[in-house]
């Protein structure tokens, strides 16, 4: 019993061994370098659905290799930047643009980091109103008294 565990062990790691990480396979083919410009500046303006904080040009993710392989098919098929966009909105919503549509649904990605620092200045203008109100100032017959006890 024991042998047949450790071949198994040794089947496993020999397997791991030669595991390599999923790459880009081939290398993307731009017509001419018009294309390859316009391709650059679209994937910079496009999001990586899965790691989110990189933007669809940056991101090693497998899933970002082939939305950069489906972007180049549509951009060869003479799809514009718009449709192309509205293409992967259909798919993955739109969390996947780094600029989202003023929409009443997206107001809130729009307007909420400004609003969050109005409120933010608003709290610390009460807050200090309210510690200058609470801290007694001290008058000149405060001052002279202070100085006869001394």
């Amino acid at each position: 019993m024991k042998t047949w565990a450790g071949v198994l062990l040794w089947l496993c790691l020999a397997f791991t061994a030669s595991a390599q990480p999923a790459g880009d396979p081939s290398p993307l083919h731009y017509r001419d370098r018009a294309e390859e410009v316009r391709f650059h500046a679209l994937t910079a303006e496009l999001r990586c659905v899965q790691c989110q904080n990189q933007s669809l040009a940056d991101s090693n993710a497998q899933i970002a290799h082939d939305l950069r392989r489906e972007v180049l098919k549509l951009m060869q098929e003479g799809r514009s930047d718009a449709q192309i966009k509205q293409f992967l909105v259909e798919r993955y919503g739109e969390f996947v643009l780094y600029r989202p549509q003023l929409e009443p649904g997206t107001a809130l990605l729009w307007f909420g980091p400004g609003l969050l620092l109005l409120a933010g200045a608003v709290l610390l203008i009460m807050h200090v109103r309210r510690r200058g109100r609470a801290v007694p100032v001290a008058t000149n017959d405060d001052a002279s008294q202070e100085e006869r006890e001394w």
